[in-house]
C-alpha cells in the first residue's frame, strides 16, 4: 500500500521501520527540528533521523495544515499515525482512512499520556489498539487490540519500548487483515491527559503503593519528589508508622513510613545537587529513626 505516516518520538519509530519494510512510504511527517541541550542546538526527533537515514521522503511543518496539499498530490491509500503530537484536522481525513497505534486498550486511557496513566493507576496489564481517527480523541472505531502485562516494578520507558514493538507487529497484521471495524464502547471511555511537573509531588500520607506507582509513571519526567527533594530511586518495603516518621536507616536505604506502608529511599537529590545514597544523605542532614519528615 501507499502510505503516508505520521510520528514524532521514539514510540513511532518501529512502526515505522515495520512499515516501510512491507509498503511505499509515501512521506513520513513529523515535527520540526527543536533546540535542546546545554548548547541548544537543533535536534531532528527521532522519526525524521529514522527517515533521513533511510532516504525516506520527509516534511516537518510547523503546523500539518501547511502539509495538506503535499499529502492529498501524493494520492495515499493510507495514513498512519503513531504519537505524531499534534491534532488532525478533518481536511487530512479526508484525503484518505488515517489509522492510530495507540497505547492502550481503548476507550480506557484515551489522550497524551496512556503509557503513565495506567502504570500511575496501578492497572495489571495495557496493550496497544489499531483504531481509525475520526473528527474526536482517541474515538474512532478499533480494529485490533493486543494486550500485555505490566510489571510490579516496570517503568515507563520499559513499557513504552515493549508496546512500541507490540504496535508495530499488530499494525502489519492487521494491515494485512480483512479491517473489520468494532465501534468503541464511549460509556466506558477513561481518559489519560497530559501530565504536569506537579503532579510529581507525593505526599508521605500517601500509600506507599500509590507513590510507588507515581516513582514508576513519572520516569523519567516529571519524577517523584517531596518540596526540593526528589526520590531518585525508591523500593516498596514493610513497616508502619506515622506517616513521614524514619523507621530505619542502613547503608542502603532510609526507611519511611506512609499512610499505609512503608518505602525504601535508596537515592535522593536536592534540588540543583548531586545525586546521593540515602543513607549518606541522612547521615549530612541530620536524619535519624523516629524523625517525623514534612
Amino acid at each position: 500500500m501507499r502510505v503516508v505516516f505520521l510520528g514524532t518520538p521514539d514510540f513511532a519509530v518501529p512502526a515505522l521501520d515495520a512499515l516501510a519494510r512491507r509498503h511505499e512510504i509515501a512521506l513520513v511527517v513529523a515535527q520540526p527540528d527543536k533546540r535542546a541541550g546545554r548548547g541548544l542546538q537543533l535536534q531532528s526527533p527521532p522519526v525524521a533521523r529514522y527517515a533521513h537515514m533511510h532516504g525516506l521522503p520527509l516534511a516537518q511543518p510547523q503546523k500539518i495544515r501547511e502539509a495538506l496539499p503535499q499529502i492529498a498530490a501524493l494520492q495515499p491509500e493510507i495514513g498512519i499515525v503513531v504519537a505524531y503530537g499534534k491534532i488532525l484536522p478533518p481536511d487530512l481525513l479526508r484525503i484518505a482512512p488515517f489509522y492510530n497505534v495507540h497505547a492502550s486498550l481503548l476507550p480506557k486511557y484515551r489522550g497524551a499520556a496512556p503509557i503513565q496513566r495506567a502504570i500511575e493507576h496501578g492497572e495489571p496489564e495495557t496493550g496497544v489498539t489499531i483504531m481509525r481517527i475520526d473528527a474526536e480523541l482517541d474515538h474512532g472505531p478499533v480494529l485490533a487490540i493486543e494486550t500485555t502485562p505490566i510489571g510490579a516494578g516496570e517503568h515507563a520507558p520499559s513499557l513504552a519500548n515493549r508496546l512500541a514493538k507490540l504496535g508495530a507487529g499488530l499494525l502489519l497484521r492487521t494491515l494485512g487483515g480483512d479491517m473489520r471495524e468494532t465501534p468503541q464502547d464511549h460509556a466506558r471511555a477513561t481518559f489519560a491527559p497530559k501530565i504536569e511537573k506537579s503532579e510529581g509531588e507525593i505526599r508521605w500520607s500517601d500509600a506507599a503503593k500509590t507513590i510507588y506507582d507515581k516513582f514508576r509513571a513519572f520516569d523519567p519526567w516529571p519524577g517523584v519528589f517531596r518540596g526540593d527533594l526528589k526520590l531518585v530511586d525508591i523500593a516498596p518495603a514493610s513497616g508502619s508508622g506515622a506517616p513521614g516518621e524514619i523507621l530505619a536507616i542502613d547503608n542502603r536505604s532510609v526507611r519511611i513510613a506512609t499512610g499505609d506502608g512503608a518505602l525504601d529511599l535508596i537515592v535522593l537529590q536536592r534540588a540543583g545537587k548531586s545525586r546521593q545514597r540515602a543513607s549518606d544523605f541522612a547521615h549530612g542532614a541530620g536524619w535519624r529513626v523516629g524523625l517525623s519528615l514534612s
